[in-house]
């Protein structure tokens, strides 16, 4: 079993900070890639940014700037450093991983419960 634990979310104004986690646990052999995504009421999933296992980040281009991926030493927890935010960023947010459990196992998709974030005008 592969767990992913979200927090940081909440209610910020415009223009400020929130900082998200997420912790991997579990039965992981190896993490491929993490990965941000968000979803707003009635949109569809939308990847924010990932990094994968060797440290190289992608970023949506409505993101770059003012928000940063980045992981812990262990690299099980990954952050999401989101600043200068907008009403319009207002969504559920969702880390992703890509992992295999096990050394000759396909890699799969594993979702956190996700965490809200709103951000007031």
């Amino acid at each position: 079993q592969v767990q992913l634990v979200e927090s940081g979310g909440g209610l910020v104004q415009a223009g400020g900070s929130l900082k998200l986690s997420c912790a991997a646990s579990g039965n992981i052999f190896r993490i491929n890639a993490m990965g941000w995504y968000r979803q707003g009421p009635g949109n569809e999933r939308e990847l924010i940014a990932v990094m994968r296992s060797d440290g190289s980040t992608n970023y949506a281009d409505a993101m770059k700037g003012r928000f940063t991926i980045s992981r812990d030493n262990t690299e099980t927890t990954v952050y999401l450093q989101m600043n200068g935010l907008k009403p319009e960023d207002s969504a559920v947010y969702y880390c992703k991983i890509e992992a295999t459990t096990r050394s000759l196992g396909p890699p799969f998709p594993y979702w956190g419960q996700g965490t809200q974030v709103t951000v007031s005008s």
